[in-house]
């Protein structure tokens, strides 16, 4: 039944968020909410919320194991898995003015990130400092490429067209973001409930749970989301997908949840997979700055980095 809690949680979390993000899209377009503004929120953020509901739920079910991994899993799942298929596919373009800003801008998240988890609690004014810079950047971002047609206004513009809006009228627009809503917050609860009574199960710490299973099943939106931009020829909109997403949720999962209830980093998880997150995150710098473009040898390292990663939890929980 756990696995079937967990499955049944999974599919409802990533159809949950696919009616969000749409119904939300198709809103924003009813209120003439630019393409710019629409791709650095909705579509950055919103393929997010799968990871933002499972924490927040795992963090009020007593399962900080599962919120933070989730979290540190995640990111590291994105750059190391998600973008590996992705250059897998086709080598995946970095833009160098949208990478100064974003790319940077990720490295700082992360580094701040791993000094609060290192520090072994997050707290509400810890949470509430992170949700603060996230809607600085965001509000900067937005005001700066709003005034000027750069390369990195062009790449949020074509983010918000990866997620076409749906031809409703605003009042089934917004019951979809209602729907979608509901449905990952149960698909939540389902999801967590499997992974602790999993956990209990095999006899294996829920953050191994967290790391992979969840971190995985949450991540599948931006999975999708830049295989759609592989496909389409915009590898570079998957680069920044992934960008944005992980300084979500740093920034904004961590910062909600601990708002929500201050969490108690997990000793497993402060004594290798944080450090890990930070190292991917370096090496993705190093990667996208050589030559601009995450090539296919690099995206077969970093595919099988993650294999060996996933093999060494399991192999050590």
């Amino acid at each position: 039944m756990h696995i079937l809690e967990i499955f049944l949680g999974l599919a409802g979390l990533i159809a949950g968020g696919e009616l969000l993000v749409r119904g939300a899209v198709a809103a924003a377009s009813r209120f003439g909410v630019s393409p710019l503004i629409v791709g650095l929120t909705i579509v950055g953020f919103g393929t997010s919320s799968p990871e933002l509901v499972t924490s927040m739920e795992a963090s009020l079910a007593g399962a900080p194991g599962i919120a933070i991994g989730n979290v540190v899993g995640s990111n590291i799942a994105n750059i190391l898995l998600i973008l590996g298929i992705t250059a897998l596919m086709a080598p995946v373009v970095v833009q160098p003015s949208a990478f100064w800003r974003d790319g940077t801008m990720l490295l700082a998240t992360t580094v701040i990130g791993v000094g609060v988890l290192a520090s072994g609690t997050i707290g509400r004014g810890i949470g509430s400092v992170f949700l603060a810079i996230l809607a600085i950047y965001v509000i900067a971002t937005y005001l700066l490429e709003r005034r000027r047609n750069t390369t990195a206004a062009a790449i949020y513009t074509a983010e918000a067209s990866l997620v076409p809006a749906p031809a409703v009228g605003l009042a089934s627009a917004l019951a979809m973001v209602g729907g979608g809503l509901i449905l990952t917050v149960f698909a939540a609860k389902f999801l967590v409930s499997g992974a602790v009574t999993l956990a209990t199960s095999l006899g294996v710490p829920e953050t191994m749970i967290g790391l992979t299973i969840v971190a995985v099943g949450t991540s599948m939106p931006e999975l999708v989301t830049s295989i759609v931009a592989a496909r389409r020829g915009q590898s570079d909109l998957a680069f920044g997908n992934i960008i944005g997403s992980n300084i979500f949720n740093i920034l904004g999962i961590l910062g909600a949840t601990a708002m929500v209830q201050p969490l108690t980093v997990p000793a497993a998880i402060l004594g290798f997979d944080v450090w890990l997150m930070l190292a991917v995150t370096l090496v993705l710098c190093v990667f996208a700055v050589s030559g601009w473009r995450i090539s296919r040898r690099e995206g077969l390292a970093m595919t099988a980095a993650y294999l060996g990663y996933t093999l060494y939890l399991v192999s050590f929980s």
